[in-house]
């Protein structure tokens, strides 16, 4: 069941990302620079590629806000490629313009190139590289900066941050790993988690295996380019029961938690406790030191394809990851406490 539904389109040298939003009520503040700050901290974090230095993303909402309010009806969201002034002729849609430069047919390994040309018979990698970038995880977190702007009215904040970087543990050490992997000509994943608070309880259900909010935001953090892991509260493994289950306390009257080892889900719905989800993102496929490869047309062995690459993006995959959350628990929120528009949807929700 979707009531926060939403596709996204786009190539990563493509034109533009774009994205239109269904089931947004009316009444949500949109703010336009808030949305733009989001994609801004995308953007950031110290290992990313000279991509980031072309682009600087913004925002341009073409439908279903006006003077500063969602409309209800659908949102439309732009973000223009600079780089596509580079690439016009070699991404254009017309036949009368080909042209066979950029293109590749030497997999990476790690990256969707061997399975999406299989799938899609393509025989340039190129066209599987385009939309498995992810490039296009930019308009995804325009998306759930707007599904943000939507909890923050109900008074639930989220945030991110790193965790982890390679061996590293401690954000001072993070650079100087992202430095030392960099000079190898290697790349180098990390750990990131993701907090969400005033979380009402009951979000999700325990009656069908499809409706539980943890397996819901696995998904949504599992399917970010690069994520491998995924773990809702604390990692449970080499603990008994007595040490990993929140007892219950009663402070005010009102019901509690001693400790929060389930990130706030049980049985598949939220309890009222903070929302806290992990990820690991492995090392970045992309190496200036190539992998072993095959060519697909000539079946020969060759040096994995190199294009302009991270060093590390966890960062980026945090925010990323926040934003994705934004989307299921807005989704959740309008199925339990559904309205049209802000008004009605706030008197059911306090």
């Amino acid at each position: 069941m979707e009531k926060f539904r939403f596709l996204t389109s786009g190539e990563s040298h493509g034109k533009c990302l774009t994205a239109i939003i269904e089931g947004l009520p009316a009444g949500v503040i949109i703010d336009t620079d808030f949305i733009n700050s989001e994609l801004k901290r995308r953007q950031q974090g110290y290992g990313r590629g000279d991509r980031m230095k072309i682009e600087s993303d913004t925002v341009e909402i073409t439908s279903g806000v006006r003077f500063g309010k969602s409309l209800g009806s659908p949102v439309c969201l732009v973000i223009k490629n600079k780089d596509f002034e580079n690439w016009q002729k070699i991404m254009s849609v017309a036949p009368e313009d080909y042209t066979d430069e950029k293109s590749f047919s030497v997999f990476r390994p790690g990256h969707a190139d061997y399975p999406g040309a299989v799938k899609y018979g393509q025989k340039d990698l190129r066209n599987i590289l385009e939309r498995s970038s992810a490039r296009k995880t930019a308009i995804e977190v325009a998306v759930g900066a707007v599904a943000q702007l939507f909890l923050k009215q109900l008074g639930i904040t989220g945030s991110s941050e790193v965790t982890q970087i390679g061996s590293a543990c401690c954000p001072e050490k993070f650079h100087e790993e992202i430095d030392m992997n960099k000079e190898k000509g290697d790349t180098v994943g990390g750990k990131f988690i993701v907090i969400y608070k005033n979380v009402p309880v009951g979000l999700g259900s325990h009656v069908h295996w499809d409706r539980g909010i943890d397996g819901r935001l696995a998904q949504a953090i599992m399917s970010i380019p690069a994520v491998k892991v995924v773990e809702i509260g604390t990692n449970p493994l080499g603990l008994c029961g007595s040490e990993y289950h929140d007892e219950f306390d009663i402070i005010d009257d009102k019901v509690c938690r001693k400790t929060n080892h389930a990130g706030g889900i049980e049985g598949g719905m939220t309890n009222g406790e903070d929302v806290i989800i992990s990820g690991v993102m492995k090392p970045i496929p992309t190496m200036l030191k190539p992998l072993d490869s095959v060519d697909i047309n000539t079946k020969q062995k060759a040096q994995a394809h190199y294009e302009r690459s991270d060093v590390c993006a966890v960062e980026s995959c945090a925010v990323v990851a926040q934003a994705r959350t934004a989307c299921i628990l807005a989704n959740e929120i309008l199925l339990k406490y559904g309205a049209d528009n802000m008004e009605e949807l706030t008197q059911r929700f306090s």
